[in-house]
């Protein structure tokens, strides 16, 4: 547990490190939600807190819309973690703003669900509103699995509520 703690908070020391403000731009959100939302008995559900770095000046326009690398990573209430990195889609309607992405990762069960592999895949739509000039409120929801390439496949689905913020 402490082991996978001190690495939660290594990416958390790397992503707010103030000697990289004047370098490169972030938008750091963090977020709280639900693990395992839907589970059907109910033992797996716990809590979960995390957070995520996005650079905007990586951002590229394509034929499909913006996109962007996403990396973060969570800890549940039962010490499970999971690391990710990936891309990430942005869409806005006005202050409206749709984010799908798709995040392979590293996850460790730890007192947990067994998802059947560290090798898992995170597939997840962000909703956000801008609510001041480099602030976003969202929620969003994604599904965790490793595409029955681990042991067992049961997945979990998660929900969370976000706030983001542009350095």
């Amino acid at each position: 547990m402490r082991f996978k703690f001190l690495i939660f908070l290594a990416l958390l020391t790397y992503i707010l490190n103030p000697a990289l403000a004047d370098t490169v731009k972030k938008e750091i959100s963090v977020y709280t939600g639900t693990f395992d939302v839907i589970d059907k008995e109910g033992d797996d559900q716990t809590t979960l807190f995390g957070i995520e770095h996005r650079n905007p000046d990586l951002f590229r326009n394509t034929f499909l819309g913006k996109f962007a690398p996403v990396s973060g990573g969570f800890m549940t209430g039962d010490s499970s973690v999971y690391l990710y990195t990936g891309i990430e889609g942005q869409y806005g309607v006005g202050p409206l703003k749709i984010l799908p992405s798709f995040t392979p990762g590293y996850y460790e069960k730890g007192e947990g669900k067994d998802l059947g592999s560290a090798l898992e895949f995170k597939s997840e739509i962000k909703i956000g509103f801008d609510i001041f000039e480099n602030s976003k409120l969202g929620y969003s929801y994604s599904h965790i699995s490793n595409n029955d390439w681990g042991d067992t496949n049961p997945g979990t689905d998660n929900q969370q509520i976000t706030f983001s913020k542009n350095f």
